[in-house]
């Protein structure tokens, strides 16, 4: 039982650092039904934006504190909504009046551009980001019996959580919400309308890269290694969180995010009791893609959709 609660503390841990970066991609897939791979690397872009934050403004030699950890976080978030902006104004836009597969290309020229960029810049070698919260240095807590549960575990959990009501609220009870909402059912039809849509979607394209930073900072409070080919993995992953609840939907994509975190982690407690390695974690997530794209495209909380001719 000890075993059960520890992996399963691990899993929504992980699980809502996918759930943050798969909102980003099901935000701008519900309004233009564009899988955006670049989304990852905004992920990585917010750990290191909030690493030289840290840096430069003197707070890695502060030691621990919340408020320095606000500095960075939000920081990082602006900086992460400035490069999602321009990066849908720059390389989306351009293109938006084009085929599908036009835009597909230019998100993965994107990616590998940002990845290759900050290689380029600053090195392949992992830099360690500071620890705020001084988890590091401090027991856990135990809930039951030997299962702990870190402090970084607990404000990751919190705070990811806080941004993803935040963002339900922006969505469901504002009138920017409203109006994403009316360009995700309708581009044309909101236009007609008089929505400035180009607006609107760079609106949502800053929202989800806040969210990913968000997500990329608190990673590093609980994993102080960053390096820029970091987003590679964990946004696939994110994007399966987001196809297995149903890309698109809100809701789904927490739900997706929550399952593929705890599935990874059971297969690293329990996999060797079934014949299966450790090191398979990774291919869980795509097997489970797999699974979904068979069974149920739609993923679990998504709806088909029929398009008329």
């Amino acid at each position: 039982m000890d075993t059960f609660v520890q992996q399963l503390i691990n899993g929504l841990n992980v699980g809502a650092i996918y759930a943050l970066i798969a909102l980003g991609y099901t935000m701008v897939y519900g309004i233009l039904r564009l899988i955006n791979f670049a989304h990852g690397d905004v992920y990585m872009v917010g750990a290191f934006a909030g690493f030289y934050i840290a840096l430069y403004a003197g707070l890695a030699a502060g030691g621990p504190s919340m408020l320095s950890l606000t500095v960075v976080l939000l920081g990082a978030m602006i900086i992460a909504a400035v490069v999602g902006m321009i990066i849908e104004r720059f390389a989306y836009r351009p293109v938006r009046k084009y085929s599908r597969m036009t835009t597909l290309i230019m998100a993965i020229g994107v990616s590998l551009l940002i990845e290759n960029l900050f290689v380029a810049q600053i090195g392949a070698t992992p830099r360690a980001f500071p620890d705020f919260l001084g988890s590091q240095s401090q027991p856990p807590y135990h809930l039951f019996g030997n299962a702990a549960i870190s402090k970084a575990q607990i404000v990751i959990f919190l705070v990811s959580i806080a941004l993803m009501l935040l963002l339900q609220w922006i969505v469901f009870r504002t009138k920017v919400g409203t109006a994403m909402r009316a360009v995700s059912f309708n581009l044309n039809s909101a236009k007609l309308m008089g929505i400035n849509t180009d607006a609107i979607i760079s609106l949502t394209f800053a929202i989800g890269s806040a969210l990913a930073a968000a997500g990329g900072v608190l990673t590093a409070q609980y994993n102080p290694n960053i390096d820029p080919l970091m987003g590679i993995l964990t946004g696939l992953k994110a994007f399966v969180a987001a196809v297995l609840g149903g890309i698109g939907n809100i809701p789904g994509a927490v739900l997706g995010g929550l399952l593929i975190g705890a599935a990874e982690t059971f297969v690293v407690g329990y996999g060797q009791n079934i014949g299966i390695a450790s090191t398979y974690r990774d291919a869980v997530a795509f097997a489970i893609l797999i699974l979904v794209l068979l069974l149920r495209p739609s993923g679990l909380l998504g709806s088909t959709v029929q398009e008329k001719v």
